[in-house]
This record gives C-alpha cells, structure tokens and sequence, in this order.
C-alpha cells in the first residue's frame, strides 16, 4: 500500500506517494524527475546510483524508500545546477575525465562528499574514495587528475 514519504532533495522538500520498499532510484527517477542517479548493477555494487542521505554515501537502487523518510538528500543534479559550474564539473570537463559518461555521476556525488569533508586530499584519499566506482572505459587517472584540479581549486582563496 503506498504511503507518502517526504523528504528533503537538493535543498527542496519533496513529498512522494509510494511503496515504502521501492528504490530510492526508483523514486528520483521516476516520481521527481531526477535521472542522474543510473541503475547499474541493481546491488549497489557499482557506483552508478550513488547519492549523499545524510551525510553518507549509499546506492540509491539499494536504498528503500521508506528508509529516507524525513532525511536530507543530495543528487548530481546539485553539482549541475550552480553557474558557473561546480569545481567538480569545470574540472572533469578540463581534464575530459569521461568517456561514456554512465558511472560519472556516482562518481560526481562521492567526489563532492569527498572534498566536503577533506579540502586537500592526497592522490590515495582519491582513489579511496572512488574505489566504490566501476568504470570501464580506463579513464580513471583523468578522474583522479579532475578531482585533484578541483580540489586545488576549492581550496585557493576567492
């Protein structure tokens, strides 16, 4: 039985009428319109889905949606709504970190959580981060350079 589950995306409170076992992706995609979180995996294994719930990182095709009832979302879709662009996607473009595109923007997310909390990380904290995302189009070491470029970026002084 559909319940309403209201929650907080991209700094906008939404309120949704669906099964409290139904994706989160499923939710964002197709009740709000919000189609940067990919289905990939459907296990949460691979990145595509990811989003920030509170702080955290989790795969949105893994996540039910009952579960988020009362939390504080962010999707890709907040690093894309800023001019001028995000640090994040200024420097992706630059440094054409992206080949098909499909993992992106899990990538994106968790990058973002990343430098949120740590300003100057090194090269390995990167990689950590990111080790939760499949990409198979052997783009990794642009990524990687994007995330430092944007990290150098966010840390010089306005």
């Amino acid at each position: 039985m559909p319940a309403s589950i209201a929650f907080t995306v991209n700094g906008r409170p939404v309120e949704v009428s669906a099964e409290p076992e139904d994706t989160l992706l499923d939710l964002l995609r197709n009740h709000l319109g919000l189609t940067g979180a990919r289905f990939g995996c459907g296990a949460g294994q691979c990145g595509a889905c990811a989003v920030i719930v509170d702080g955290e990182l989790k795969a949105a095709c893994h996540t039910e949606a009952g579960a988020i009832a009362g939390a504080k979302l962010t999707t890709v879709e907040a690093l894309s709504a800023s001019s001028p662009p995000h640090p994040l996607i200024a420097a992706f473009l630059e440094k054409q970190a992206g080949q098909c595109g499909f993992c992106l923007n899990g990538i994106l997310v968790s990058a973002s959580l990343l430098l949120e909390r740590n300003r100057e990380p090194s090269r390995a904290e990167i990689a950590e981060a990111l080790d939760w995302h499949l990409c198979r189009c052997g783009a990794h070491n642009r990524i990687l350079n994007a995330v430092e470029l944007a990290a150098s970026r966010l840390k010089e002084p306005a």
